[in-house]
């Protein structure tokens, strides 16, 4: 009783906070959604179709701080902060490479970028506007995930939340202005949203920096630490990261073919799946911190050696992953008919939107069991390559060679394409059920005696 107990303190405390930075998070995009959709059809098109590539730079960002927050945990299950420095500067220079490197190429090739998802012209336009000031939030977005991500390690999760609400404020605030043309400011339609987001992407990145300077007191990290490196440990974070690296990179380019083959089917259907995406991406935030806050709490176990109790630990948390999953369809299901009033978009693409929305409502309860499972408990533990190939598989060969023939070959609706695109939500369950409960996905650090304290 007392075992319970202490886990569902741990676990609600740092889960509703997660979640809720989540939720704040994605309310920003849902509401950049509402007003563009408000605005134009066409430039909620547009962004959507940019949205596209900011959301594969996040998953390589989750990624890089997923392997920090994983092996970092172990160390601080150990009170080793030394160690755990020098991860974290790893971390950054790798952030911060991806996001030059993507700056660069969007900054080169904008249209070209842009036309990988809609070959319509006024969309295209619309996008690459938008995309010329949405590109320098890459760099801070970069260093905020990070240090976020570093925090976590530590289990310090509230300034996350309270960034997020922050960041929700501001940008609501000036989208509202510059994206209609209020109080005198001029209309900049899809352009205003990136002005908006870009304020609130460089104000959260200043408060946070400060946050670490001057008020965090668990990694005491200092502008000095950042210039460290450790070649073992490097080693031993990459080989841990390099296949989440894989796998969530796979996952945001799975994403983005998303909208891509939508949009090659018909233009309405980014508007569409931008609008059900974003709702599901919100609801979806219950799984995001189940798995985030599983990693923590399993990753802190097993670096105390305490592996029983972390097998005892999946048990309970996949009792709880089923119980989200089911009332996260549920709250998807009855909430999209508000929210989806709120749009101003044509009968036909209001009414694909809610097809979409029904389907993705099934696909919640499967999503919200498997990927906390996947990625909070198996790749928590340690055991990252599993995930890596259940993905390659399932994606890759099963999942989009089967959406392309149905949306190009056989030319099926864009329903039933994205049913396709999700399938792998459901069938996933079953290789993460067997291998939370009979697979060895328990990997302790190995190298630990070799560092330099």
């Amino acid at each position: 009783m007392t075992e319970n107990k202490g886990f569902y303190k741990s676990f609600f405390s740092i889960y509703v906070a997660l979640v809720l930075q989540n939720v704040i998070t994605i309310s920003v995009n849902l509401a950049d959604n509402m007003m563009l959709g408000a605005y134009s059809e066409t430039s909620l098109a547009g962004v959507a179709a940019v949205n596209q590539i900011q959301f594969v730079y996040q998953q390589i960002l989750n990624a890089l701080g997923d392997g920090l927050v994983i092996i970092c945990s172990q160390y601080w299950g150990k009170k080793m902060v030394g160690p755990m420095k020098k991860i974290g500067a790893s971390a950054m220079r790798l952030g911060l490479l991806v996001a030059v490197l993507l700056f660069l190429l969007v900054s080169v090739f904008p249209y070209q970028v842009v036309g990988i998802f809609t070959t319509d012209g006024p969309i295209i336009q619309e996008g690459v506007g938008y995309l010329n000031i949405i590109r320098f939030t890459y760099v801070f977005f970069a260093v905020t995930q990070l240090l976020l991500a570093a925090l976590r390690s530590v289990e310090v999760v509230r300034i996350a939340f309270y960034l997020s609400i922050m960041t929700f404020f501001v940008n609501c605030g000036i989208n509202y202005v510059l994206i209609y043309g209020r109080f005198g400011a001029p209309e900049m339609g899809a352009a205003g949203a990136a002005v908006g987001t870009l304020a609130a992407r460089i104000l959260e990145c200043s408060i946070l920096i400060y946050y670490m300077w001057k008020k965090e007191t668990s990694l005491h990290m200092k502008w000095k630490d950042y210039l460290q490196f450790d070649r073992v440990l490097f080693r031993d974070y990459m080989k841990l990261t390099s296949p989440m690296l894989v796998v969530q990179s796979l996952w945001g380019i799975n994403t983005a073919l998303q909208t891509a083959i939508l949009g090659h089917m018909t233009a309405a259907a980014i508007a569409a799946n931008s609008a059900a995406s974003t709702l599901f991406m919100l609801v979806k935030s219950t799984a995001v911190g189940a798995a985030s806050t599983a990693s923590i709490i399993i990753g802190k176990t097993v670096g105390t050696g305490k592996i029983d109790l972390a097998k005892r630990y999946s048990e309970k948390l996949q009792r709880v992953f089923l119980v989200i999953g089911v009332c996260s369809g549920i709250l998807l299901f009855f909430i999209r008919v508000p929210v989806l009033s709120l749009y101003d978009l044509s009968a036909s693409t209001k009414e694909m939107t809610n097809t979409f929305l029904i389907i993705l409502s099934v696909i919640c309860v499967g999503m919200s069991y498997q990927m906390p499972t996947n990625n909070g408990i198996i790749r928590g533990g340690g055991n990252t390559m599993f995930v890596v190939k259940m993905d390659l598989v399932s994606i890759w060969m099963i999942v989009i060679p089967l959406s392309l023939i149905m949306a190009f070959v056989v030319k099926a609706s864009p329903a039933v394409v994205v049913c396709c695109l999700n399938a792998d939500q459901i069938f996933k369950c079953v290789p993460a059920y067997l291998e939370s409960h009979y697979g060895n996905w328990i990997k302790k650090l190995t190298r630990e005696e070799k560092i330099n304290l």
